[in-house]
């Protein structure tokens, strides 16, 4: 594919593992109305990686990996911005110092992939180091298709370049309907995710869309989504994502999919692939050119 790939810059940003926040209250409420009080978000989580199934663990809004984020405000939606997935991520202190990994996707943290030996020996504080590029990413034969949050090399991974009709071919993983869509509409596409209704961990088939066979990591097309300036439902029109999170319990969340590319149906040659998985595409980035 043809693109500004060799004009975009690197920058080095940083930001920290941060701790598992809770409140006095604990409880929280599933879409049946039963209190839960599980973990998820932020810290360092264990046994889940790219792969791995995005459904039935006893959590919510897990994140898999590592939550990094600044203290500062300002310089955490940078973070948040300009981290793109398949960016190469280097922990800089603590035991697993020199450890690589690589961006899996953004939430209320960026999210952090590595191997299991690494991630078992970093603990919340540990500094983490991101190469960040992708962002201002373009298409050059393909101008009705944003691009969002894709480093270059993942870009040239996951899609097959020009094919019939002059669409860009995309392997996708699975395939998402419309109504699936939750939590995350109406937000900027650079920032956190799209949670996916239709693969509770609770309820019965009502509740379901065929949606629990997802896994981290997955690269999947979301129907009717426009992702190009925010999130929200448009006819015609196709966003693909990868799945960042895992296992949600309240009512309209549940595993999300980050944004990488969006622009109307016709654009694209969605090809069926279980294959299209970052444990494929994006496994092992070395340097900042991730």
């Amino acid at each position: 594919m043809s693109s500004n790939a060799a004009r975009l810059v690197t920058q080095v940003l940083a930001g920290e593992v941060w701790p598992p926040l809770g409140d006095r209250h604990g409880f929280r409420v599933d879409p049946d109305g039963d209190a839960f009080l599980l973990p998820g978000m932020g810290g360092v989580t264990l046994g889940v990686h790219c792969g791995d199934p995005a459904t039935g663990y006893a959590a919510d809004h897990l994140e898999p990996g590592l939550s990094v984020r600044h203290r500062d405000t300002a310089a955490n939606f940078a973070l948040q911005y300009l981290s793109c997935v398949g960016n190469t991520v280097l922990v800089t202190s603590g035991p697993a110092a020199g450890a690589e990994g690589f961006v899996i996707g953004q939430h209320a943290y960026v999210l952090c992939d590595l191997p299991e030996q690494a991630l078992s020996a970093v603990t919340t504080g540990d500094q983490v180091t991101v190469f960040a590029v992708g962002q201002g990413l373009v298409l050059d034969d393909h101008p009705g298709i944003r691009v969002k949050n894709v480093s270059p090399r993942l870009l040239n991974a996951l899609a097959g370049g020009t094919g019939a009709g002059g669409r860009l071919d995309v392997h996708v993983a699975a395939r998402v309907p419309a109504e699936a869509i939750g939590a995350g509409s109406g937000m900027a596409s650079e920032y956190a995710n799209t949670d996916l209704m239709g693969a509770y961990e609770v309820g019965g088939d009502d509740l379901s869309l065929g949606l629990h066979g997802l896994r981290i990591g997955d690269i999947v097309a979301l129907d009717g989504q426009d992702h190009r300036f925010g999130r929200g439902y448009r006819e015609g029109w196709v966003t693909i994502g990868v799945i960042s999170t895992g296992s949600g319990r309240l009512f309209g969340h549940g595993p999300g999919p980050s944004t990488l590319l969006s622009g109307p149906a016709e654009a694209f040659n969605l090809i069926d692939d279980r294959d299209a998985n970052l444990a494929v595409l994006a496994t092992a980035p070395t340097g900042a050119s991730a």
